[in-house]
């Protein structure tokens, strides 16, 4: 085996001609010349081309699809190549076969899901799971750095955030039924009364029927809960981290987003500060499109396709009915019928990444208003504990960050924004 220098297949567009190197990796495409065999191998960095003749040939022609092979040579520049350089082979070597791998015609999403475990490595999921990984960092790096605690909350729980049929019962070991968490804010809520500010990143579970584009069983949920906030500070909060993670995205990922075609440019409008309509301003646009919605609805899918056409940034719908929001959140003192709470919607048709918005901080408000949604105050008892001693005004918000990811990579479907999707339909693997 010739001993080059180590590299990742995207170091060898750096390296200087006549470099020898090795590279480790696996065969995502390969031609046979005759004379010649070219294989193209990936890894974790992109794609390098290797060329072999002769005997060489003989051996590369042993390794098929995604046989994972190492490959040493002689970098040499050839425009023709991908990247413009390529490896002129003096060694490979066969490490793991693959005969007949699966994905070669049938790219359907439902037979790519049924194979997920394999099309995890292509360049598109490949290109995904990176600006996910950005995505990710890029969250934590805003929360760090701006003063908030991470925190984690359980993922059993015996009372719904929401109060709602949509939770997965889960037999305990004392024999007890319990649920699989849909939301930590009242986790986070209580810890804001020790750490002020504080935050979490987990999965969340909703057993939902909803088989559209962006709904899950299991995602994965960023929320964050502020002491002495309003609504106002909250979004501030939101539209920083977003476009925080926006930025980063455009910094690390433009290879990325390039393969995958997403227009970079509609990104870089989404600058701060986001637009800001209220609930009867959306159905008063909504109406002047021709899309009905009675006051008291809330707004679906099509309704947020509709309203987000108008705009070329994430557009705040704040001020909702309060019959279309959740128990807790805290009713406009000008105007009791709505609340003040807000929706964060995605241009270009992608809809709700972030709901939020303040909570009710008085313990005779929030008891009357869980009796008023035919909920039991029993069942909320260590939640109305907050309100008993030491209560501030205080608000937060949970952001699907899946979601996030489907938008900033301009995916069509949510299944296809993270590795092992989790939907009502599916799952496996």
């Amino acid at each position: 085996m010739l001993e080059g220098k180590p590299v990742k297949a995207a170091e060898v567009f750096g390296a200087e001609d006549g470099l020898k190197v090795t590279v480790k990796g696996w065969v995502y495409r390969f031609r046979d010349l005759g004379d010649k065999v070219f294989l193209v191998i990936r890894d974790s960095t992109g794609i390098v081309q290797a060329v072999f003749s002769g005997e060489l040939a003989n051996k590369a022609r042993e390794a098929d699809i995604e046989s994972s092979v190492v490959v040493s040579g002689s970098v040499r520049t050839d425009r023709r190549a991908p990247g413009g350089k390529e490896i002129l082979g003096e060694y490979v070597g066969l490490v793991g076969e693959s005969q007949n791998f699966p994905i070669t015609k049938d790219f359907s999403r439902d037979f790519l899901l049924d194979v997920r475990h394999l099309w995890v490595r292509s360049r598109r999921m490949q290109a995904v799971l990176k600006i996910r990984h950005t995505v990710f960092g890029a969250l934590h790096e805003y929360f760090r750095n701006h003063g908030y605690y991470e925190v984690q909350a359980p993922m059993f729980i015996t009372a719904a955030v929401e109060g709602g049929a949509t939770l997965f019962p889960v037999k305990y070991v004392d024999g007890s039924t319990v649920y699989l968490t849909q939301s930590s804010q009242f986790y986070l809520e209580a810890l804001i009364f020790s750490l002020e500010k504080v935050y979490t990143v987990a999965p969340s579970f909703r057993a939902e029927k909803s088989r559209t584009r962006r709904h899950l069983t299991e995602f994965w949920h960023c929320e964050a809960e502020v002491a002495w906030a309003g609504l106002e500070d909250i979004m501030k909060v939101e539209e920083e981290a977003v476009w925080h993670v926006v930025e980063k995205v455009l910094e690390v990922n433009q290879g990325e987003l390039k393969l995958l075609g997403r227009d970079a440019e509609r990104l870089e409008r989404c600058k701060p500060p986001f637009y800001r309509v209220s609930y009867d301003e959306a159905l008063e646009i909504l109406d002047r499109k021709g899309v009905k919605v009675a006051w008291g609805e809330d707004l679906g899918a099509d309704e947020e396709r509709a309203l987000v056409e108008e705009f070329d940034k994430p557009v705040f719908v704040h001020r909702y009915p309060e019959k279309a929001k959740a128990f807790y959140h805290k009713s406009d003192p000008k105007r009791p019928e709505v609340t003040l709470s807000a929706d964060l919607l995605a241009p270009e048709g992608y809809g709700e990444i972030i709901g939020g918005g303040e909570r009710i901080e008085r313990l005779d408000e929030l008891v009357d208003k869980i009796k008023r949604f035919g909920l039991k105050p029993e069942d909320y008892e260590w939640y109305l504990d907050l309100r008993r001693y030491g209560s501030v005004p205080h608000a937060g918000f949970g952001l699907g960050v899946d979601r996030l990811v489907m938008w900033v990579a301009g995916l069509e479907h949510i299944v296809d924004a993270l590795p092992f999707p989790r939907t009502v339909r599916r799952v496996h693997p």
